[in-house]
């Protein structure tokens, strides 16, 4: 004979292990609070995303003129950045290594526009 199991305590064994599985991760909200809404969500589709010590990166994929970029969001520093995929690069290796590829010349913004 089986045992009478109750609707209640199956209920309450769910909702204890829905929380149990990704405790350490929170949604940190869109990538781009303050971007001006030029494209819709349904324009831009996340390939892949990875958290590692509080740096959230994303790969992304804008449907609109079909470049990809990577967002990188520093949640310890509340620093961001969108980096795109410089033509001729790989856009797995950007992902596994934004910080490499923003370091690069031609990654950042001309010395006469820093100094405007």
């Amino acid at each position: 004979m089986r045992p009478i199991r109750h609707k209640d305590s199956a209920v309450t064994q769910s909702k204890r292990n829905a929380s149990m599985v990704y405790p350490h991760i929170q949604y940190q909200g869109p990538a781009y609070p303050d971007h001006p809404g030029s494209e819709t969500p349904m324009s831009i589709r996340e390939l892949d995303s990875r958290v590692s010590d509080g740096i959230n990166v994303r790969l992304l994929w804008h449907a609109r003129d079909g470049h990809v970029s990577v967002a990188v969001h520093d949640t310890k520093t509340g620093e961001m950045f969108d980096l795109p995929v410089p033509a001729g690069a790989r856009p797995l290796d950007v992902y596994r290594h934004p910080y490499a590829y923003a370091a690069e010349p031609s990654a950042r913004p001309a010395q006469s526009a820093i100094a405007a």
